[in-house]
């Protein structure tokens, strides 16, 4: 039996995303919200090493109130407890502040073989949650894993290095972040979304997880985002004509070379 935490974070459809052209700021307001792709692999991987060894699969999110629908989500799938991390304290929180938060909250849970997490989020692709969490808990850690096997007390995973794989081994408890190859996630039938809204999901504070203030938020943050915006796009609105579709596509193609967008 192997008890598994998985990190989880709800994000907005960046399908859905569109910008202002007068400030080209994301307008955000209003935007469906999920789970991000590669955290809900994690939830599924976790869920499939449960079927195969036993024991339970906890997942943790931070967020607000409008997080616990996705986490109902993941435990539709096969979660079988969530912990919902909210706070006003925690708004502006960058990735360590964040890191810090769900290492408390992993503290305060225990009893747990494996954590697991996606190799990012896809909303800030920065990579560097899952890292910071394994230093602050000073535990082994494998990243970008595309295959993660369970060997008695020991994780035997794939990692994708991109110009090669490399397999590693190491001992529980570790956290391990997926990649979007280890799996496609199950789509919960009826009647486990129905007996996920039963399922424990517990909301702890800042002062539950016994964290100063000063430790998480913008004030322990050392990473202050100004603004975001999204770069101006123009169009060249060059209209080619020509006698034949022949000369058309010769004209077209010459002026991708002229631009360097062909060779």
């Amino acid at each position: 039996m192997v008890n598994i935490i998985v990190l989880m974070k709800d994000i907005v459809d960046l399908t859905e995303i569109k910008v202002d052209p007068s400030t080209q700021r994301p307008i955000l307001a209003g935007l469906s919200r999920k789970i991000s792709d590669v955290d809900k692999r994690a939830v599924e991987a976790a869920v499939q090493l449960k079927e195969k060894h036993g024991g339970k699969v906890v997942v943790v999110s931070l967020g607000d109130d409008k997080t616990r629908t996705a986490l109902r989500e993941a435990l539709a799938m096969g979660g079988d407890e969530a912990y919902l991390l909210r706070d006003p304290a925690f708004d502006g929180s960058d990735t360590l502040a964040t890191s810090r938060i769900l290492a408390a909250a992993i503290r305060k849970i225990g009893d747990y073989s494996l954590i697991l997490c996606g190799e990012m989020t896809l909303d800030s692709l920065s990579a560097q949650v899952g890292p910071r969490i394994s230093e602050l808990l000073e535990l082994p850690q494998v990243t970008y894993a595309r295959r993660v096997e369970l060997k008695g007390d020991k994780i035997m995973a794939e990692r994708d290095l991109e110009d090669e794989d490399e397999v590693v081994e190491v001992s529980m408890p570790a956290l391990v972040a997926v990649t979007r190859e280890i799996n496609e996630p199950r789509i919960p039938a009826l009647m486990n979304i129905m007996r996920a809204s039963r399922k424990p999901l517990q909301e702890w504070n800042c002062a539950a997880l016994g964290i100063p203030s000063e430790e998480v938020g913008a004030a322990g943050s050392a990473v202050k985002v100004l603004e975001v915006k999204a770069p101006p796009m123009e169009r060249k609105r060059i209209i080619i004509k020509a006698e034949t579709e022949e000369e058309a596509a010769k004209s077209l193609v010459e002026r991708l070379i002229k631009d360097g967008v062909l060779k």
